[in-house]
C-alpha cells in the first residue's frame, strides 16, 4: 500500500496564508499546492487498490485546505487590484508617504 504525503501541501498552503497579506501573492504558493493535491488524488482514484484509504482521506483534507487558502488569496488579490484601480494614484502615494514618515 502506498501512502500519500500531505506535508508539502500543508506547508505550501500555510505559507500562502501568511503571504496573502502581501496583495494576495500567496496565490503563487496556494495554486501549486492545490494542483499537487489534485494530481495525487487523481492517481489514487485511478489505482484505488495501491493506496491506503486513510492516506486518501488525509489528502482530501489537504486539498480542501489548499482550496481555502487559494480562495482567500484570490479574493484578497482581486480586492488589491480593485483598490489600486479605483484609488487616485496621488492619494495612494500621499498615504504611503505618510506611513513611511510615521515609521522613520
Amino acid at each position: 500500500m502506498k501512502k500519500l504525503s500531505t506535508t508539502l501541501i500543508y506547508i505550501l498552503s500555510s505559507l500562502s496564508l501568511l503571504c496573502c497579506c502581501f496583495a494576495g501573492l500567496g496565490i503563487l504558493l496556494a495554486l501549486p499546492s492545490f494542483l499537487i493535491a489534485n494530481k495525487k488524488l487523481k492517481e489514487a482514484h485511478e489505482f484505488p487498490d495501491e493506496y491506503d484509504f486513510d492516506a486518501v482521506k488525509a489528502m482530501k483534507t489537504a486539498k480542501t485546505f489548499a482550496l481555502v487558502a487559494l480562495s482567500i488569496n484570490g479574493l484578497y488579490f482581486i480586492y488589491s487590484i480593485y483598490s489600486l484601480a479605483t484609488t487616485d494614484w496621488d492619494t495612494f502615494m500621499n498615504e504611503f508617504n505618510s506611513q513611511m514618515e510615521k515609521y522613520q
